[in-house]
């Protein structure tokens, strides 16, 4: 019978996460795991013959356990507290006086914006007229142009053509606009412009915004000719940076060409109806009169209405209209593409390919500046596949695009990790919504409830804490071989580690773990603490790419009642402008 376990055997709540050099918890150990290893292993003299067999039996299974198949999968990471969207809804009435400060301070004539929670739309909001010299309100279903937020639409159809193998993104873009073919590149050892280049603004066209807003309007054949004449070049392809209206343009023509039908059409029946989007358009005559709202722009103390703009052959990197309700489920998906997991696939391309559209492909150089409080940010990221990344030590991992047109102003922005986006609409040219995208996730940070998901260790890794948690308790070299990797004992010979750990023990005292991680950075790495009789220790292990998994890095060290973390967070760089 195993004695009385010291502490309970279930899992707790993890403490909160931090980005970068910060903390990711993670639930605790299985009970029968902790039965072996703490409740057997508590002596503090090396193994004899003389030692008890439940000891013995527990090193012998603890050593088993992470020498032999232990599976290298975790649980899904997962968000630690079940109260936490209502927790999260304290916060929307804050976030709507925000939001109708900003818009009456701003002059926007009709506005809505969106919380986004887990995927779904969980908040709405609305302030104005569709119309600056009416009475009809703006509403959830209201259709707003949203610009350059298209280009991820783009990008997405992209990404399905390639998941469905109708092209690479590897591939030469001349090879479906062979307009690009007589190109003069700006040196004989350019590369040739691929798919990938066009998708991170990496082609080597010059940054284009005041020149392609107007240029919606162009014909295919127009753009055909155009592309004929030949375009400038202000890079060599896959050089540097540089935001190309034109490069989205062509991706549209990309999309066309590879897919055998319109660019509109193939959005439509490959992204935006499986999607539930039937608000979604790229032709404004599209739209009820009811329905639509005018952008205008703020000159001479009054509102003047921009002439509506057509679609045509550059609509791929600009033309979209939608509603809020519309878009809070697009940024639902990708939203519920985190974290990956197993299961049913539900969005127009696999979760896979959704994160691949957020991770950066194209870094851009950080830049250090101050928010309105007079606080250093620095932004840190650059450009995924049609979309805005920022590396933060606030949110971790921050998403997001703009929008802006003559007559509007648009922003989405998420956290991968939290679950939460916002999303903002303004019918004035180029309504800026950072700032208020800003406060409303201060809001809901403030309400403690926006944590990221928890990481959770592997069953190889929580076989690996409780095989140095026991070695720790009394030294054994039978264990010590059978967890180890080939490198452990070169790295740092056993006869050292063993003395390091004695010597450890002749300081603190018998030690016991907590049942749970304090640093989780992924299936196969995590820190923990052990509470000894006269102090405590800091363990680490990180698994070796061996199968089964062994220990190729282990540490075990004394630390001072007043030590904070280990890992700080430096210093906030807010999220991405």
């Amino acid at each position: 019978m195993l004695p009385a376990l010291p502490f309970p055997a279930r899992p707790l709540e993890a403490p909160p996460r931090r980005w970068s050099m910060r903390l990711h918890p993670a639930t605790a150990v299985s009970g029968l795991m902790v039965a072996l290893v703490l409740a057997r292993g508590v002596s503090t003299k090396p193994s004899t013959a003389a030692e008890p067999c439940a000891l013995a039996a527990g090193r012998a299974e603890v050593g088993q356990a992470v020498a032999g198949r232990a599976s290298f999968k975790a649980d899904t990471p997962r968000f630690a507290d079940p109260a936490r969207r209502e927790k999260l809804a304290g916060a929307f009435a804050d976030i709507d006086r925000a939001a109708r400060q900003f818009v009456a301070a701003g002059h926007v004539p009709g506005a809505a914006w969106a919380i986004v929670v887990d995927g779904e739309l969980a908040h709405l909001g609305v302030a104005g007229t569709r119309r600056a010299d009416d009475h009809a309100p703006v509403d959830g279903d209201t259709v707003f142009r949203i610009a350059s937020m298209t280009k991820s639409f783009t990008a997405m159809a992209i990404l399905a053509l390639r998941d469905a193998g109708k092209l690479s993104l590897d591939d030469s873009a001349e090879r479906y606009v062979p307009e690009l073919k007589d190109l003069t590149y700006p040196t004989t050892d350019s590369p040739r412009i691929t798919v990938r280049h066009l998708l991170s603004h990496a082609a080597g066209f010059p940054e284009d915004n005041p020149w392609g807003d107007q240029q919606l309007a162009a014909t295919e054949e127009e753009f055909s000719a155009m592309m004929r004449r030949g375009i400038p070049f202000s890079n060599p392809p896959g050089l540097a940076y540089e935001y190309s209206n034109l490069g989205f343009a062509i991706l549209g023509r990309i999309v066309s060409r590879a897919s055998g039908m319109p660019y509109r059409q193939y959005i439509s029946e490959r992204v935006l109806r499986p999607l539930g989007m039937t608000s979604t358009t790229l032709e404004a005559a599209e739209v009820p009169a009811a329905r639509l709202a005018h952008g205008y722009r703020w000159e001479d103390e009054r509102w003047k209405e921009e002439p509506p703009l057509p679609d045509g052959a550059f609509g791929s990197m600009g033309g979209m209209l939608t509603s809020i309700k519309d878009l809070s489920r697009y940024v639902g998906a990708f939203l519920d593409a985190w974290p990956a997991r197993d299961g049913a696939e539900t969005a127009p391309i696999r979760r896979a390919s959704l994160r691949e559209m957020q991770q950066v492909w194209r870094p851009q150089p950080a830049v250090v500046g101050r928010d309105t409080g007079g606080g250093v940010r620095l932004n840190a990221g650059g450009y995924g596949f049609g979309l805005r990344i920022s590396q933060t030590c606030r949110f971790g991992q921050v998403v997001s695009h703009s929008g802006g047109l003559p007559g509007f102003g648009s922003l989405m922005r998420w956290l991968p990790e939290y679950g939460v986006g916002f999303i903002a609409f303004g019918s004035r040219t180029y309504t800026g919504w950072n700032g208020v995208a800003d406060e409303a996730l201060e809001l809901m940070a403030n309400t403690g409830a926006l944590q990221p998901r928890a990481v959770q260790p592997s069953p190889a890794l929580l076989a690996a804490k409780d095989a140095v948690t026991t070695l720790m308790t009394a030294w054994d070299d039978a264990l010590a071989d059978r967890i180890a990797a080939v490198n452990l004992f070169l790295d740092r010979s056993k006869d050292r580690r063993r003395g390091e750990f004695e010597r450890l023990r002749t300081q603190l005292g018998s030690c016991r773990a907590g049942d749970r991680f304090e640093f989780v950075e992924n299936a196969l790495r995590g820190e923990w603490l052990l509470q000894c009789e006269r102090g405590r220790a800091h363990a680490e292990v990180t698994l070796a790419p061996t199968m089964p998994p062994t220990v190729q890095h282990m540490e075990v060290r004394a630390v001072s009642p007043d030590e904070g973390p280990r890992r700080q967070a430096c210093p906030d760089a807010g999220p991405g402008r």
